[in-house]
């Protein structure tokens, strides 16, 4: 019988890894779909397919907000909701270091049942393998995510046109803010919960109030900003910012002031940037703060024919100023 803590042998392919996958992840992942075979064998709808995989590092592993089996949901059924896919499947692979506690290992399949039942999608295969201590920190996982794009949506970060209003799905940076605050490597005390999210239902109102939505991206790492600058350049368009219509909340903004980071720069979990024409963003904009996650939907920007490539922001004292590019990652190990 295995103890309380993940050793080698639970990835030896034996009896030890058979108790490991019965106790931990088909408690947790059993549906129909879910195989101990070599493969899981699947229904398909007509229609075309998006594919995406992602893998998980993050480091505290368990955060304010969530841990990393919920960000490995979140972050590829995210990935394929911007495509304008709905989820179907999803595999994960497990690296765990020797003497994981075998209690997180179930807080972490638990996080990621509840979250993939929320987003709609099945976990139907995976793989499990062990690490000697130190070759690991804790705990990696990789998720790959199949899900439908439905006749006639089309969204690419190549489609953005002059014109089109930005909208964000909520207030932005507190991911990024939150795991800074939980290595507790500065003693700053305050309240900053994770945003991370299944964001499938607010996505899917989003494309069903109006078919010219040109663009999604989620912003993880890089932020906002990143995700700014990579439409800019994909669409070979300008971007003209309005720093006082960004939504930040305080306490992030106040950690943001004591350690000179840019909130719009920072990662989210749960947030979203959309690019829609003029016409249908109050639509959208009105379905988005009626979906989960997504109250605090605002317009921050549009689309402009000059200054190609280039992110330009509005300041709060009504001035121009150019956001400066993207550059190193601010903090590693986000997600």
């Amino acid at each position: 019988m295995i103890g309380n803590t993940v050793t080698l042998a639970c990835g030896a392919g034996g009896r030890q890894t058979a108790e490991l996958i019965d106790r931990v992840f088909k408690a947790h992942f059993q549906n129909p779909y879910f195989t101990p075979d070599d493969a899981a064998v699947l229904d398909l709808p007509p229609g075309r397919l998006a594919m995406s995989t992602d893998g998980f590092i993050v480091s505290p592993a368990f955060f304010p907000g969530g841990n990393i089996g919920k960000l490995s949901i979140c972050g590829t059924v995210n990935d394929l909701a911007c495509m304008g896919a709905r989820p179907l499947y999803m595999t994960c692979a497990f690296v765990i270091e020797e003497g994981f506690a075998l209690d997180d290992l179930e807080k972490i399949a638990a996080a990621m049942e509840k979250t993939a039942k929320e987003a709609g999608v099945s976990l139907v295969a995976g793989d499990t393998k062990v690490a000697g201590r130190g070759q690991v920190d804790g705990v990696f996982i990789t998720t790959t995510g199949i899900g439908l794009v439905p006749e006639g949506r089309r969204t690419g970060g190549a489609l953005a046109k002059p014109g089109d209003k930005i909208l964000v799905t909520g207030d932005i940076g507190r991911h990024g803010t939150a795991i800074l605050l939980a290595r507790d490597e500065f003693g700053i005390e305050a309240d900053v919960t994770s945003d991370c999210a299944p964001l499938t239902k607010g996505v899917e109102a989003a494309l069903s109030a109006s078919d010219r939505v040109h663009v999604i991206r989620d912003a993880t790492r890089g932020g906002v900003g990143t995700v700014l600058y990579e439409i800019a350049h994909q669409s070979d368009v300008g971007i003209r910012l309005d720093a006082e219509k960004v939504p930040v909340r305080p306490e992030v903004r106040g950690v943001c002031g004591m350690l000179g980071l840019e909130p719009l720069y920072l990662a989210c979990e749960g947030r979203m940037v959309l690019f829609v024409d003029p016409e249908d963003a109050d639509r959208v904009l009105e379905a988005l703060r009626q979906s989960p996650y997504m109250e605090e939907a605002a317009v921050i920007g549009e689309v402009t024919a000059d200054n190609r490539g280039r992110v330009v922001m509005m300041t709060e004292i009504g001035s121009q100023t150019l956001l400066p590019e993207p550059g190193n990652e601010l903090l590693p190990r986000i997600c």
